[in-house]
């Protein structure tokens, strides 16, 4: 599914399968995004302002580039996701590096590097 540059502003996406989608440069702007299957899903430059991804499944999904300021991915399930230079609340960014594992499978980045874990 190619959901490029989509906007969903305010959306309510909890519980929707959108794994394997193409949202690049998609804007999520206080989107509920809570137990979304985002799986092998490709984020790559999105904008998700205050959006909450509480419990999703972002396995091996790319969020490369993406601007991540003010949301929340409690509970999020980050195995093999790919964070290369997007942007996070330090709090977050944090709280995701204490359950990084993985490599993605298309990046090849590991999930920990990706984060700037230490």
């Amino acid at each position: 599914r190619n959901l490029q540059k989509q906007e969903f502003l305010k959306a309510n996406l909890q519980g929707f399968d959108l794994s394997d989608t193409d949202l690049r440069g998609a804007v999520f702007n206080t989107a509920n995004l809570q137990q979304a299957n985002l799986r092998g899903a490709d984020l790559g430059d999105a904008v998700a302002y205050a959006s909450r991804f509480d419990g999703a499944d972002l396995t091996g999904a790319v969020l490369r580039n993406a601007m991540l300021m003010q949301s929340k991915f409690t509970d999020a399930v980050i195995a093999g996701a790919d964070f290369s230079d997007a942007v996070l609340d330090l709090p977050q960014q944090k709280a995701l590096c204490a359950r990084a594992s993985g490599t993605n499978p298309r990046t090849g980045a590991h999930t920990r590097d990706s984060l700037a874990c230490r």
